[in-house]
């Protein structure tokens, strides 16, 4: 069964480079090959990865749902929509050297897509025995986690920047997978963009308010923002990179 590694917080605080950073890092230390899983409504793991996505899980759920109304069904016949489901699935599955790559795209529209859930929840089963890990960039609310279409993770890495709030936003997220009964056995904090990587005294009274497990804290670096405005995968960032350095030892830390 696949460790999963769900990675989480709210928008703009550098959530997804983080996580494809992990990614990175797993696929060079010999983890691989992992299934990076971007459930993220704003999906751009791609981008922080450098590969190109043009099919997605929601692409595959919109599809199925409607065919039946439609006069034209894209199913064949005598096709059953679990065997046409597992033929787009594969065909969304992006492979590189380490890692392969699912979006799980846009959310659900109007109507009732139980089905075409369960359909995909069992593909993503059918995966588990094929990679060591699962790494998941997810939305601060999990919906596909809580939702139960991917599977339950067992490592909960929350990322926030270095406000109160933004520690304030990471404590309710998880305030929510208590909420959820999702049990990880390890749920921790990164802070990400501190300033010469250090935290301030307020920033580390949030952290012990919200009785939060602080994990490592990741310096503010420029190349980060300069590979970003270039539009270069932040895989790319150089070996002695401030970020990458930090990151690899929390990620030693973890003991995964």
């Amino acid at each position: 069964m696949a460790h999963v590694i769900a990675v989480a917080g709210k928008g703009g605080v550098g959530k997804t480079t983080l996580c494809g950073m992990l990614i990175q890092y797993l696929g060079e230390i010999g983890k691989g090959p992992i299934l990076a899983v971007d459930a993220d409504a704003n999906s751009n793991l791609n981008e922080v990865l450098g590969v190109d996505v043009d099919y997605t899980l929601g692409d595959i759920r919109e599809e199925i749902a409607r065919s039946e109304m439609a006069k034209d069904s894209p199913i064949p016949a005598g096709m059953s929509k679990a065997d046409y489901a597992e033929i787009k699935f594969n065909s969304a599955l992006v492979e590189d050297d380490d890692f392969d790559l699912l979006v799980m795209g846009r959310t659900q529209g109007k109507g009732c897509y139980c089905f075409v859930n369960g359909l995909l929840q069992a593909q993503l089963q059918k995966l588990q025995n094929n990679y060591p890990y699962f790494v998941v960039d997810n939305e601060a609310g999990m919906e596909h986690i809580s939702r139960g279409i991917l599977p339950s993770m067992e490592t909960a890495i929350l990322v926030s920047d270095c406000s109160r709030r933004g520690i304030q936003a990471v404590g309710r997220i998880a305030e929510l997978i208590k909420e959820c009964d999702m049990h990880p056995k390890t749920v921790g904090l990164i802070v990400n963009r501190a300033p010469n990587g250090e935290l301030n005294e307020g920033t580390k009274e949030e952290i012990e308010k919200q009785g939060l497990n602080l994990l490592g804290v990741v310096p503010q670096d420029e190349q980060v923002y300069e590979f970003d405005c270039a539009g270069r995968p932040t895989t790319e960032l150089p070996e002695d990179s401030p970020v990458k350095k930090a990151l690899r030892e929390i990620v030693k830390k973890l003991e995964l």
